[in-house]
């Protein structure tokens, strides 16, 4: 079965904003294109909220609620011989590499002092600002001077039993006593550019907003190559209710729900 999702979340928080500002006019639309109009710490503070409504959602309805009906979620969820859905470390680095095929230069990882995979180990100013972060988990705004980069550091807290369960009894962790409430780590995004404009904004939260797509489509493609008799039916319905998954569109629809007001009051903010 094929999933399609032509409408992404950022076409729709744009309808939605004109729609509200009453449409914009055409001799003016141009400018408002090309006028540096945000910096790049308030487009990655965007683009970071819009994750943590995603992960969020994921996390808890899907890999919580899904476990609970008997479903998988393995690192190695790709493997055909693993019949299993990807872990929300995994979720994430599906949409970043989504976001690395597309033509925005937006940069995603996810870092920790204690990580699973050592590759993930915070060094030099990112392990310097991680301190910071574990202690108010205020985000931290930095230029690599040697990437050429801004970058912006998100707290990544522990907020589903899920996570704390998956990281204490990993095979390869460094850390056993993880907890609901603690900071695991921390998702950091970075940019070439020190502000951006409204066109190159709408293109930056699109990029994210396809990624979500792409790994969500990608791991209900997997559902559908699964042999067993009792894999999850794919509708309308969610893992709370049984042994169900939401499709592409139910899941992003919850994903806009959650999290496109606040983004669209963002921009209209700037109008």
């Amino acid at each position: 079965m094929k999933y399609f999702y032509k409408i992404t979340l950022l076409s729709l928080f744009m309808l939605t904003l004109l729609s509200a500002c009453g449409g914009v006019p055409e001799e003016k639309s141009t400018a408002s294109h090309s006028e540096k109009a945000f910096s790049v710490e308030e487009v990655l503070e965007m683009v970071a909220k819009e994750n943590d409504v995603t992960r969020t959602l994921y996390t808890k309805a899907i890999v919580g609620k899904g476990k609970a009906q008997g479903m998988k979620f393995d690192e190695d969820w790709r493997k055909d011989d693993v019949e299993a859905g990807p872990l929300p470390a995994l979720f994430l680095r599906g949409v970043a590499s989504s976001i690395r095929k597309s033509p925005v230069p937006l940069g995603l990882y996810l870092g920790s002092d204690f990580p699973v995979n050592a590759a993930n180990k915070f060094v030099g100013k990112q392990a310097e600002l991680f301190k910071k972060i574990k202690m108010n988990q205020k985000p931290q705004f930095f230029y690599d001077s040697d990437q050429k980069l801004h970058t912006a550091m998100f707290a990544d807290v522990a907020g589903a039993g899920a996570c704390v369960s998956c990281h204490n009894d990993h095979p390869q962790t460094t850390k056993t006593d993880w907890k609901l409430g603690d900071v695991m780590g921390a998702t950091t995004w970075q940019y070439p550019k020190d502000s951006l404009s409204y066109k190159e904004t709408i293109a930056l939260l699109g990029s994210y907003a396809q990624g979500t797509v792409d790994i969500y489509k990608e791991y209900l493609a997997e559902i559908e190559e699964f042999k067993k008799s009792d894999k999850p039916e794919i509708g309308s319905k969610w893992p709370a209710e049984g042994n169900y998954l939401p499709t592409a569109e139910v899941f992003l629809d919850s994903v806009k729900k959650l999290s496109s007001y606040e983004t669209m009051k963002h921009l209209v903010a700037k109008k």
